[in-house]
């Protein structure tokens, strides 16, 4: 059996945790920084954070077809280059305005850099491991979840400053750089494609009900990570269980991941999102009709585990149904998707806790979410299986 954890695939999986921890050690702080800075109301800081998410999904269905039309490791560079440099914005940005502003030109960088370094991280893959290998890729991902929230609610709550946090995430950042700086990529002419132009070069069109269902997921997860610190403090009184609920989500992550693993190499795609669907489902059900401390952390542990099952499993059913030269847009087309959701979810998730409070908000999560599993049993698993390529070398 091909070796699945060479050199260059721990280096890009390192990369990629570094660059999702710049990202986390933010997010679920940036509501409370809005309001407490600013005097930011909850329908305002869902238009100013769900900004971030819109430029990326703008930049995606673009960066998918440079990563796959010219040398992948320039691009990736040039995409985790301004991605580092956007941090100094955050501690520039003096206004409601100028913090606008560059939170959501700063999306951009991030949806290129994610989507290059994921396509990356296939191409250093052996095919013979590459369900497996895409499946402990998101490892690197949630153990980022699981340590940088907790690690900045501890300094924030240690130090009460937030330009702290700004410089740490601008660190991190600048050293996942370096270290996709030393990833060397096999020797590939890049094949340029001559056909013309068509909304297939920028978004997977074959792959639309997959797209349109993790949409449902991603919508979900939009709310709850960004308005999971102001809910638990208003509505539950839980001032500094943040970061315990972002390690509990990922401890379900890890025991998915590692526990899906061995189904994911054998191609039981459907069979994994399936799973992951239906336990999501319960942890967000759970999460808003349980409202103690005991409901409160075994959603995460639950709604961990149903992501840590589906989402392999989705981006496995985008890369079975691509060709292996749209690789880059199959990773950009369930970004797309679920940034698509992610987004929604975050200007949903302000106007609706503003106007009806956050019980109605997570209560109408709950809602979206059982949508996407009906969606899931009874459209998108034949849909699948109707399209899937046999082999994807």
């Amino acid at each position: 059996m091909e070796k699945l954890w060479n050199k260059n695939y721990v280096k890009v999986m390192t990369a990629n945790f570094m660059l999702f921890f710049a990202f986390y050690v933010l997010t679920p702080l940036l509501p409370l920084y809005l309001s407490e800075r600013f005097g930011t109301s909850n329908d305002m800081i869902g238009i100013v954070l769900s900004g971030y998410t819109l430029a990326a999904l703008i930049i995606r269905p673009l960066s998918g077809y440079v990563i796959d039309s010219y040398s992948r490791k320039k691009v990736l560079m040039l995409c985790m280059s301004v991605f580092f440099v956007f941090f100094f914005g955050y501690i520039a940005a003096g206004t409601l305005l100028m913090f606008a502003v560059v939170r959501t030109l700063h999306g951009a960088p991030f949806g290129a850099v994610t989507v290059a370094n994921s396509t990356v991280a296939i191409d250093v893959l052996p095919a013979s491991r590459r369900n497996e290998g895409i499946g402990y890729y998101g490892l690197s991902n949630n153990l980022a979840m699981a340590i940088a929230p907790s690690i900045g609610i501890y300094i924030y709550r240690l130090t009460g400053n937030f330009m702290v946090l700004f410089w740490i995430a601008l660190i991190v950042a600048g050293l996942g750089m370096l270290c996709d700086a030393t990833v060397q990529l096999p020797a590939k002419a890049v094949v340029k494609n001559k056909d013309k132009l068509s909304l297939d070069r920028f978004f997977l069109t074959k792959a639309w009900m997959l797209a349109i269902n993790i949409a449902f997921f991603g919508l979900c997860w939009g709310v709850l990570s960004n308005f999971l610190a102001l809910y638990s403090k208003q509505e539950l009184g839980i001032t500094s269980g943040t970061g315990t609920y972002f390690m509990l989500l990922a401890v379900g992550l890890f025991a998915s991941r590692l526990q899906g693993a061995k189904s994911l190499r054998a191609g039981q795609l459907t069979q994994n999102a399936a799973v992951g669907v239906v336990i999501s489902l319960v942890g967000y059900t759970l999460f808003v009709s349980m409202r103690n401390e005991v409901g409160y952390y075994l959603s995460a542990l639950l709604i961990g585990l149903g992501n840590g099952h589906m989402y392999p499993a989705f981006l496995n059913m985008f890369i079975s149904i691509a060709n292996h030269n749209e690789r880059g847009t199959a990773n950009s087309s369930i970004l797309i998707s679920w940034d698509s959701g992610f987004g929604l979810g975050v200007l949903l998730g302000g106007v609706l806790s503003q106007y009806f409070g956050f019980v109605a908000t997570f209560w109408v999560v709950a809602g979206f979410n059982a949508l996407g599993v009906l969606m899931f049993f009874t459209l998108t698993r034949q849909f699948f299986v109707r399209r899937r390529r046999e082999e994807n070398e």
